[in-house]
């Protein structure tokens, strides 16, 4: 019978160790994405209008209020791109364009 020293590192190569950390599902992804983001501009976010998986994660669009206007259809929108790793922690975000509210989707 042989013991095993538990200060001694494992040399186990089997797939386990190797393989990538598993992805957090969509929907946490998208609370962690609006979250997070939230927390560093310092606004509630509305909405998540796009989720995509990536090789090393998701990445989001997300839609905040930049500069609330009277009316409501001229308060000043943005859609932020944000990057998160496969855990669901940003790494990284940018925005992508700026809007009115009753703005309609034209192609940009």
């Amino acid at each position: 019978m042989t013991s095993i020293d538990p200060d001694t590192p494992r040399t186990d190569t089997s797939e386990e160790t190797t393989a990538p950390p598993r992805r957090v599902p969509v929907a946490q992804a998208m609370r962690g994405a609006a979250r997070q983001l939230g927390e560093l501009l310092g606004t509630a976010p509305e909405a998540v209008s796009a989720m995509q998986p990536t090789p090393d994660g998701w990445v989001a669009d997300v839609e905040v209020v930049e500069l609330e206007r009277v009316p409501e259809t001229m308060t000043i929108m943005a859609t932020y791109r944000v990057t998160l790793d496969s855990q669901g922690q940003l790494l990284g975000y940018e925005r992508q364009h700026r809007y009115a509210r009753g703005q309609l989707d034209r192609g940009r």
